[in-house]
């Protein structure tokens, strides 16, 4: 029977040589864990992170839908993680929200319990906010100090980091909006907002996959079959159509669009309602008229819908890598169920716990987008030399 065992090369910094033993003459101080372990570490730290921008994303929903966003009137970054502690303090608090259109026009006569309850909404989403900085600063440091991080990723880390300052700064910036002269935030900071939290997931989401993939890192080839080639650019179509529906589903939430016309299919009793633009200038109407916007994020809907099911369709090309065709497989998937989690909320008024879930569902469908994106675009060399071959 014919041997397998292949004796290890001579290096010329071994001393010695034994076929049976391989001698590490390396110092001590220079033994680190394998780059794979190291990246895999940091993979799993920033999937973690998403894990808690997920929560962030849906705490942020809730605040939205039980009214919370106006109860807290000062921005405090550091002092503001203390929640009230005494009658006095809750009083204080109160008072200041007393001073602001919200509760003058719409919750005047209000309890101190009841200002207690959308309080703490709020000053929980802000407190996840703070303790997602510290998850990011904390490990980060110590990546960067153990030099566990590969030079091209340090750039990418610091901008995630400033990110999620400023989005910090723009929530503050959209609450502001509603203490003076509105009762509500405006629709247009509130997309803004919930489109960079969006924009910072699918950045994390995207070097998490890169570290995590197996071949993510390898070089790609130049010039890919067109099967793979079309799919690619169709997917990652469909993913900027998913999040310009996650978006107008923001102006939906703002303006409370999804309280009105609570059927399905029709609107109205019509597939078209009427009186879509009846106020000057008409492109306001995209973005302030509460039928329009509705109507906007159901037709998005079907024409991700249909878009879906045709990838799907075309992913059945034998050169397409396999984890890619399994994420479009997912994606049909998500669609289906958030279309179906659109309906029944719509149908039912939006109740709280059908909202959020419609909220979650639209993360982990632009997560699974994303991973179908990253598949069709960092593919293991043995499928990227397949397609240049083919």
């Amino acid at each position: 029977m014919r041997s397998c065992y292949k004796p290890p090369r001579f290096q010329p910094g071994n001393s010695v040589y034994n076929p049976t033993m391989a001698v590490n003459t390396l110092p001590m101080e220079d033994v680190k864990a394998p780059a794979g372990t190291r990246d895999r570490a940091v993979g799993l730290w920033l999937l973690a992170i998403c894990a808690c921008l997920l929560a962030m994303i849906v705490v942020g929903g809730a605040t939205r839908l039980t009214d919370s966003g106006l109860s807290i009137t000062e921005w405090r970054p550091v002092t503001g993680t203390i929640p009230p502690l005494s009658d006095a303090a809750w009083q204080s608090e109160f008072e200041k929200y007393k001073q602001i259109p919200e509760y003058r026009y719409i919750n005047k006569g209000m309890s101190l319990d009841e200002f207690k309850y959308i309080y703490w909404w709020e000053w929980g989403h802000r407190f996840l906010g703070r303790l997602i900085g510290v998850l990011f600063l904390v490990p980060f440091l110590y990546f960067y100090f153990t030099k566990s991080l590969r030079p091209e990723l340090l750039p990418k880390l610091v901008l995630m980091f400033v990110l999620g300052g400023l989005q910090g700064a723009l929530g503050w910036y959209m609450v502001a909006s509603g203490l003076t002269e509105r009762v509500d935030v405006s629709q247009y900071r509130l997309a803004a907002h919930l489109g960079l939290a969006f924009i910072i997931l699918g950045f994390i989401f995207w070097v998490a996959m890169d570290l995590l993939r197996e071949g993510a890192r390898v070089p790609q080839p130049r010039f890919l079959h067109p099967d793979i080639q079309g799919t690619r650019t169709a997917m990652i179509a469909l993913t900027g159509l998913i999040y310009v529906q996650i978006v107008l589903g923001a102006f939906v939430a703002g303006l409370d669009a999804g309280l009105i016309y609570n059927t399905w299919p029709l609107m109205e009793g019509a597939w078209v309602p009427p009186e879509l633009f009846p106020h000057s200038p008409w492109l306001a109407n995209f973005f302030e008229h509460q039928k329009l916007v509705q109507f906007n994020h159901r037709l998005v809907a079907y024409a991700i819908a249909i878009a879906t099911v045709v990838l799907w369709w075309r992913c059945r090309s034998p050169l397409l890598p396999g984890p890619a065709r399994k994420a479009i497989h997912w994606v049909l998937a998500a669609v289906g169920l958030q279309i179906l989690l659109g309906i029944w909320t719509l149908l039912a008024a939006v109740p709280i716990a059908l909202g959020l879930a419609h909220q979650a569902g639209a993360v982990f469908l632009f997560a699974v987008a994303l991973y179908a994106c990253h598949a069709l675009t960092k593919m293991p060399s043995p499928v990227a030399a397949d397609a240049r071959a083919a």
